[in-house]
């Protein structure tokens, strides 16, 4: 696997690219060292990195349990310390099921698969002291 950044403008805003897609990601820094908000940091691309990881699965999972989803939304949250480097100690996702009928109880062994056993993102935060937790909510459709 291979990734590449190219810089874009003399202050801290990089374009990303993966030979899998075409689509660019802009990465950019704080203000701090020259951030303009011209595309997300690098820590919030770990915290997406987890949710799309664990709602790929998910997603999957949910469909081999005939489960009718007509939306699913994933809010995730992390906690960082104080101390340079500024590491995620906590991180939560809440994944939000919309649609009719669905079974909490299968919804919920199904994030337990998508997350703890199946999303190698989450097995390298937990690898390196991350708490990582998650919850189901379910909305009607």
């Amino acid at each position: 696997m291979k990734v590449e950044l190219k810089r874009v403008n003399k202050a801290s805003h990089y374009e990303a690219s993966a030979p899998s897609t075409a689509v660019k990601v802009n990465i950019d820094g704080s203000a701090a060292i020259g951030g303009q908000e011209l595309g997300v940091r690098p820590m919030e691309l770990v915290l997406m990195a987890l949710g799309s990881c664990s709602v790929f699965d998910l997603g999957v999972i949910l469909e081999k349990q005939r489960q009718t989803i007509d939306h699913i939304d994933i809010e995730v949250t992390g906690d960082r310390r104080d101390a340079i480097p500024n590491v995620f100690t906590d991180i939560h996702i809440k994944f939000l099921l919309y649609g009719k009928d669905i079974d909490l109880l299968k919804a919920e062994k199904a994030a337990e698969l998508a997350v703890k056993k199946y999303c190698s993102v989450h097995d390298m935060l937990a690898a390196g002291g991350v708490n990582v937790t998650y919850e189901i909510v379910v909305e009607a459709g």
